[in-house]
């Protein structure tokens, strides 16, 4: 970000990296930005509005050890009564046994448990393999 805002003094250096270093995982837990994009704007804002509250229905499930899920825009409220935001930062907090069954190899998906918007995927083991990593 620094590079591509062209950001050189010490200042504005300071101020990325307080907005951004907490989305870096601390050891029990992963983060997820989530954007939610249409490019039309007519239809961006009508889908806004049909989908608020979805950025607290999104999980990490581990195959025989449970479901995280998300804890969403902590920073602040990026929402309000009408509609939600069209981007949102997610903290999903595993349980110790949860993160030793990520290790064992455990299947791993992340979804969307909302009827207006379904929607699951299985993580590769690659994918698994370096999301790992990030736990402590």
């Amino acid at each position: 970000m620094l590079r591509i805002e062209r950001i050189f003094e010490a200042a504005g250096i300071e101020d990325e990296l307080l907005a951004y270093n907490p989305l870096i995982p601390d050891g029990s837990n992963l983060k997820a930005t989530l954007l939610i994009e249409y490019a039309d704007a007519t239809v961006r804002a009508r889908e806004l509005a049909r989908l608020k509250g979805i950025e607290n229905r999104f999980y990490i499930e581990i195959s025989g050890a449970g479901r995280a899920t998300a804890n969403a825009d902590e920073d602040l409220d990026r929402s309000n009564d009408s509609k939600t935001s069209a981007v949102h930062f997610m903290r999903f907090e595993l349980s110790p046994a949860m993160i030793a069954a990520w290790r064992a190899g455990n299947g791993v998906s992340i979804g969307v448990d909302d009827e207006r918007y379904g929607h699951a995927a299985v993580l590769s083991a690659v994918t698994r393999s370096a999301l790992a990593a990030d736990f402590a």
